[in-house]
This record gives C-alpha cells, sequence and structure tokens, in this order.
C-alpha cells in the first residue's frame, strides 16, 4: 500500500532516528536528545540528501562565540579587550572546532554521500568543524543554553588553558608588524581553489609591498591565509 505524504514524512523521520549514535551523544555531549531528528540533522552533510548541518551550525557558531566569550571575560579578569579578543579568535576558529570534533570522535558518526566519503569529506576541518558547531547548534535547541555551555566548557577546557594570550594570531601579528615599521598593510590573494565544494583546497599569497611575500594552502581561505602569513611572518623577523 502506498504512503500518504504524512506517513511518508513519519517513515523518513523515523529512518532518521534510526541513525542517530544515541550512546555516543550522551556520553559526549551529555545529553538525552528530546528531539533524535535535530541531532541527525546536526549530522548529516548536505550531499547526503534531505535535512543537513547548515542551519544548525550558523545558530551553533552564534552559541559558541557567546559561550567563550563569557566564559574567558570571568576566567581571565586582568585581561584587556584585545587579549580577550585573540583568545576568542582562537578558540573559536574553524581549524579548533576540528581538533574538538577529532578529540570527540566525531568522524565515524557523520552522514555523507557516497561521493563525499570518497572524496576524504570526513577529515576535512571545514566539515568537522561545521558539524561540532551545528551539534552545539541542536544542544541549544534541544536543551538549552545550560546544556550547550555545559558541552563546550567540557570539551574546550583543555584548549582554553592552552591559548596564551601573548600570542597573536598570525595575521593581526603580521599587520601590526607592517604598522610599526611604517608599512603599507598585508594584501592577500587568491592564487588557486581546487578539490570539491565540501573539502576545498585554497592556495593563498600575502604581500607586503617593498619587504616580501609568501604562498601557503590550506582547506579553508582563513587557514590559508593564516599560514601564509605565518610563513610571511617567519621570513621578515
Amino acid at each position: 500500500m502506498a504512503l500518504g505524504h504524512g506517513d511518508a514524512l513519519v517513515a523518513d523521520r523515523v529512518d532518521r532516528m534510526t541513525d542517530l549514535p544515541r550512546d555516543w551523544i550522551l556520553g559526549t555531549l551529555g545529553h538525552a536528545p528530546r528531539d533524535p531528528a535535530l541531532f541527525v540533522q546536526a549530522l548529516t552533510h548536505p550531499s547526503r540528501g534531505g535535512p543537513d548541518y547548515q542551519r544548525l551550525e550558523f545558530l551553533g557558531d552564534r552559541v559558541l562565540a557567546l559561550v567563550i566569550a563569557e566564559w574567558i571575560y570571568d576566567r581571565f579578569p586582568e585581561e584587556d579587550e584585545g587579549q580577550l579578543s585573540r583568545r576568542l579568535n582562537t578558540l573559536v576558529a574553524r581549524e579548533t572546532c576540528a581538533d574538538i570534533g577529532r578529540s570527540i570522535g566525531l568522524k565515524p558518526h557523520l552522514r555523507l554521500g557516497k561521493q563525499a566519503r570518497s572524496d576524504g569529506a570526513a577529515d576535512s576541518d571545514n566539515v568537522l568543524g561545521d558539524v561540532v558547531e551545528a551539534l552545539i547548534g541542536a544542544l541549544h535547541i534541544d536543551g538549552g543554553l545550560d546544556i550547550a555551555r555545559q558541552f563546550i566548557r567540557s570539551a574546550w577546557a583543555a584548549q582554553l588553558e592552552g591559548v596564551s594570550s601573548a600570542s597573536r594570531h598570525p595575521k593581526a601579528a603580521l599587520q601590526e608588524w607592517a604598522a610599526a615599521h611604517g608599512h603599507k598593510q598585508p594584501v592577500y590573494s587568491v592564487e588557486s581553489r581546487s578539490g570539491p565544494h565540501h573539502a576545498p583546497r585554497f592556495t593563498i599569497a600575502v604581500e607586503i609591498a617593498g619587504v616580501g611575500s609568501a604562498v601557503a594552502d590550506g582547506g579553508s581561505k582563513q587557514a590559508a591565509e593564516t599560514a601564509a602569513a605565518a610563513a610571511l611572518l617567519e621570513q621578515i623577523r
């Protein structure tokens, strides 16, 4: 017997719920899902079809920034705005989120399309970081801000203590060096982009006129720009 539209939606929801790694979510995120489909969506890459993580990632990104900002504001009362901003930028960076994803054993639970899996999306910083943020978004919707905060503070604890307030982000450090030495600001340009949409590789060049240039690649424009800035800093220091 053919399913009606409503029945088909219910069947699809049940299918998605059966894909949920409940034990892993409870043990890792510290929360028993009230709406399992929400967490399945958070783990689902666009290549899989159907609802995917992108909207939840949008929300989770903002929740993460809020929780980290309030955390470091309380944890480092002696630091000024600039120092706190450097900590925040490092702790919410895509690479940091991807490292969190690896540390919590996210990879085997990603729901990827066949081609995306073949292309190595499960190892992509972009994908891992996005899904971590999507899971935070799901936690916020399903359990509230306190539940999301508990997970973030647990998962990011080692990262928080490992970030030095004195360590400037390479792009900021390069910009400050140029200003201090009377040069024009660094200029970044995209040399090339390769790879599939879900796992791109960018090659970025950075130049300070009259000083020098450097080229580096990364899994995102931000990562490649950071690597290029770090390389140019090594040259000029």
